[in-house]
């Protein structure tokens, strides 16, 4: 059996993987990926916020990506029936960048894998991890190709940014039940022939049809936009008797008054992909010899977009500590990593949950305004979530609930 000896070996090679082989490579440690996929390929997580931008910068992708000229997203608006509540990411709360991209993952993942690929990263696309096992640190995983070869990897390392493929989590056994209610979202693309000109058209929009249910429309700048409905799993389900995606779809279209001209009539470029019960957690983060990042781990809810920016904040950071270690330095993982995660992880959770209840959506939508509130959300909206010096991120656990509270008393009392 053919075996390979690296240093760090990377699972999986979507944006936590990308950033982390990204980050490695300049470094200059022997690196292999493994990617279960053929890229292109489709898959959810299309809008970006601005954190992952410093996460694309350090780990040398964000010139190539910025070439390839996808959908900036400035900011992300939120409809209720005639309400509406932007959030400009040029007027947040501290530092960090005001854009970033809404983007067709099958598009944008080739474009990182393919940077890794000019810059000498070794991928091996369509290898399937089989088994893996560890001796200490140092670690023997099985893999198969496509054409069904059989060989080994020894790493001194390993980081599993497998996503929803959880690959350690499956064979170590660490996966644990979500903190968040079941929620399921259906979405697929349509060539968008309607769009208007102007922002309208490129706006990144959520409209919200009841409390827990709501509509994402993300414009490509290809012509193509991203539609899904997101909400209860019970709700999705009985948007078709049938549970045919596209039926469940176009009823869900006609639930918005907002965009049901826009979408109500075109074509979908693929069958609508169905994404049950979404939101899943792990016992731990890490182990000793890996660490688990981005949905390898935790994946909330699709609401915030924060999905992919905590694998590339994982992917990195797993990264940096992952070469501290196999270089000999200490590395305390429960505190630098997974306390750190955490946290971030916690503040997200708050506001999916508050979001749900209806909290969250009483202070987007109160008037009038009050700017510094709205500055403090929209740079958690950032994903700006270990900034303390926010109070919506210090004080995340009641600051929500405790003011949504009070509006609804000052409209009784009014």
């Amino acid at each position: 059996m053919n075996t390979e000896n690296v240093d760090i070996l990377i699972i999986g090679a979507g944006p936590s993987g990308s950033v982390a082989a990204g980050y490695l490579q300049k470094q200059g440690s022997k690196i292999k990926v493994v990617e279960k996929q053929k890229f292109p390929r489709i898959v959810v997580g299309e809008s970006l916020i601005p954190r992952v931008m410093d996460h694309f910068d350090e780990a040398g992708l964000f010139e190539a990506l910025d070439s390839y000229g996808f959908e900036k997203k400035p900011g992300a608006r939120f409809i209720r029936g005639k309400e509406i509540c932007i959030f400009d990411f040029s007027n947040k709360f501290g530092e960090g960048w005001d854009w970033t991209w809404q983007i067709p993952r099958a598009d944008f993942d080739k474009a990182m894998t393919d940077e890794l690929q000019r810059k000498g990263v070794d991928i091996a696309f369509e290898t399937e991890v089989t088994n893996v096992e560890f001796n200490g640190t140092n670690s023997v995983t099985t893999i198969k190709d496509k054409n069904g070869t059989v060989s080994q990897i020894n790493a001194k390392f390993v980081i599993d940014c497998s996503g929803y493929g959880r690959v350690l989590p499956r064979i170590l056994k660490l996966e644990s039940p979500s903190k968040l209610d079941p929620h399921s979202a259906i979405f697929t693309h349509v060539k968008d022939v309607n769009r208007p000109d102007g922002v309208e058209g490129t706006q990144i929009s959520f409209d919200i049809i009841e409390t827990e249910v709501w509509l994402w429309v993300i414009p490509f700048s290809n012509g193509n936009t991203s539609v899904g409905i997101v909400g209860p799993t019970e709700y999705i389900d009985k948007l078709s008797v049938t549970g045919n995606t596209e039926e469940a779809i176009k009823n869900a279209i006609k639930l918005s008054d907002f965009y049901v001209k826009r979408f109500d009539k075109l074509s979908f470029e693929f069958d609508p992909i169905h994404l049950k019960n979404y939101s899943v957690a792990v016992s731990q983060f890490y182990g000793e010899g890996y660490a688990l990042t981005g949905n390898s781990t935790e994946f909330l809810d699709p609401v915030f977009s924060s999905g992919v920016c905590f694998a590339t904040e994982s992917g990195i950071l797993a990264a940096k500590l992952a070469l501290k270690q196999i270089n000999g330095e200490d590395v305390n993982w429960e505190k630098e990593y997974t306390e750190y995660m955490k946290y971030g992880i916690d503040v997200f959770t708050t506001y999916v949950k508050e979001w749900y209840t209806g909290n969250l959506q009483e202070l987007f939508y109160h008037q009038p305004e009050n700017p510094d509130v709205k500055r403090k959300i929209c740079a958690v909206l950032a994903g700006y979530v270990w900034n303390k010096e926010n109070t919506f991120v210090a004080k995340h656990h009641n600051i929500i609930k405790n003011m949504a509270y009070m509006i609804r008393e000052n409209k009784m009392d009014s």
